[in-house]
């Protein structure tokens, strides 16, 4: 009897307080990626520091509690989550905003509504360039 085949597509973690938002999101991602969610930057971070940590994070800013903001720093500051690049996705998507968000250690901003092949082509090159950063520092595939 042979094991089934893993899963080889990259996880991708999407974090919004808004169910609505993370049924979207999964919903145009599933095709490409695993997909997990979380509701709060702090399940966020229990996932990235996880055993199964994913490849690529989609952050909303606005969230209760710690905000978008602070759970990049938190994960950036991390060393077992540090190298997981995170794409804020947020309502707030002027100037200063993106600023912030990049300051903090993002690796991109999409301002909401957004564009559905935007969000999954950046979210696609971020896993991918993730990936060859881990082959070229010698990192096991996942």
């Amino acid at each position: 009897m042979t094991e089934p085949a893993m899963d080889a597509r990259p996880t991708a973690l999407a974090v919004d307080d808004k169910p609505e938002n993370l049924r979207l999101l999964g919903e145009l991602l599933r095709g490409e990626f695993r997909v997990k969610v979380a509701v709060n930057g702090k399940r966020a971070i229990e996932i990235a520091r996880s055993d199964d940590p994913p490849d690529v994070i989609l952050l909303d800013v606005s969230m209760p509690g710690m905000d978008g903001y602070e759970t990049c720093r938190r994960l950036k500051a991390d060393p077992s989550a540090g190298d997981i690049p995170v794409i804020f996705v947020s309502a707030g998507g002027g100037p200063e905003d993106e600023t912030r968000g990049l300051e903090c250690g993002a690796a991109d901003f999409v301002a909401k509504p957004f564009n559905p092949l935007v969000v999954l082509a950046r979210t696609r090159t971020h896993a991918e360039l993730r990936r060859c950063r881990d082959a070229l520092a010698g990192k096991r595939p996942r």
